[in-house]
């Protein structure tokens, strides 16, 4: 079992020694408690909360975590926290119920939850969720962190080193870049090898992909 927390470094997540974190909100009292015990068994670190908005005044953690919440809540129910922490996807959810209800188990499903367990829970189930949901948090997390390196290196390009990249990864020759932005074929190809180098593409193919990774992100990053 992987009992580590996760951090940035270098562009991709990397581990510390400190366990990953398993918030539990529930309203029973006995519920947490138990909870807690195995979590800590388990090696992780536990985060007990009575109700959606005593876990929301928590920070956001970027490590390694998951969220074991109870459907019914009073106050905020499991849903709608579900929804307000959907921008998260470093804290998968594993939702609880004390009834079998399918229609509320189909909605979290399909908005993103992890699993939807009915009380009571064997410990061996309950286990085997968090631990699902701690491999998926990191990587989440990993996925972010060269997301962001990503976007780092290519705002590190200059103006001309990103009108040359575009041109070329879309197909056009070194010539043809040329001429659509007034320059000579040397200069391209000394644009064109800094922005190689800057994007860390081994090669031009890698380059593309690159630049195909970069088209999916701008819009939603506007």
């Amino acid at each position: 079992m992987n009992l580590l927390k996760y951090t940035r470094a270098g562009g991709v997540a990397s581990k510390s020694p400190d366990p990953p974190v398993v918030f539990i909100v529930d309203g029973d009292a006995s519920v947490r408690e138990s909870v807690e015990l195995l979590i800590c068994r388990s090696g992780w670190q536990p985060r007990a909360c009575a109700s959606a908005e005593e876990f929301l005044a928590h920070p956001r953690l970027l490590i390694a975590s998951c969220l074991v919440v109870e459907l019914s809540l009073s106050g905020l129910g499991g849903l709608a926290l579900q929804t307000l922490v959907q921008d998260r996807p470093e804290l998968p959810i594993i939702f609880t119920s004390a009834r079998v209800d399918v229609s509320a188990a189909v909605q979290a499903i399909r908005a993103g939850g992890l699993d939807f367990l009915t009380k009571p829970i064997s410990e061996e189930r309950l286990v085997e969720a968090m631990q699902h949901g701690i491999e998926r948090s990191w990587a989440a997390l990993n996925h972010q962190a060269q997301i962001r390196a990503l976007e780092q290196r290519y705002e590190s390009l200059s103006r001309r080193e990103r009108e040359v990249m575009d041109l070329v990864v879309s197909g056009r020759l070194n010539k043809q870049v040329g001429g659509d932005l007034g320059i000579c074929e040397d200069t391209v190809k000394a644009h064109r090898g800094r922005a190689m180098r800057k994007m860390q593409a081994r090669s031009f193919a890698e380059l593309v992909n690159i630049a195909a990774s970069l088209r999916h992100l701008r819009p939603s990053n506007g």
